[in-house]
């Protein structure tokens, strides 16, 4: 079992940054892929981010639509996975969650992680 919690959410100006952080208690993180995704209102959970396992090199797999702007990354002494988020833009604007999927391909389906966390709720203002 996995506990997931977010953190690092807040209101940002258009063109800000933010760092999220996911801290994993229980079994240790580095067994798992994780991933970050995101919900507005009124619309459906997307993918964001993945990052494999550690032992499987981090690869990471990023969503066309924040590719160039966000970096996942992890920390597994610290439990802990990251999305660095820069040049925020109004369509960024959701609940962020992350999530632990203990196989080690890397995904982009919701349905195919394990545990997920609270979330974190990003507005970016234009």
């Amino acid at each position: 079992q996995v506990q997931l919690v977010e953190s690092g959410g807040g209101l940002v100006q258009a063109g800000g940054s933010l760092r999220l952080s996911c801290a994993a208690s229980g079994r240790t993180s580095s067994s798992y892929a994780m991933g970050w995704f995101r919900q507005a209102p009124g619309k459906e959970r997307e993918f964001v981010a993945a990052i494999s396992r550690f032992w499987n090199g981090g690869m990471t797999y990023y969503a066309d639509s924040v590719k160039g702007r966000f970096t996942i990354s992890r920390d597994n002494a610290k439990n802990t996975v990251y999305l660095e988020m820069n040049s925020l833009k109004s369509e960024d604007t959701a609940v962020y969650y992350c999530a632990a999927r203990r196989t080690a391909a890397l995904s982009k389906v919701p349905e195919e992680y394990d545990y997920w966390g609270q979330g974190t709720r990003v507005t970016v203002s234009s």
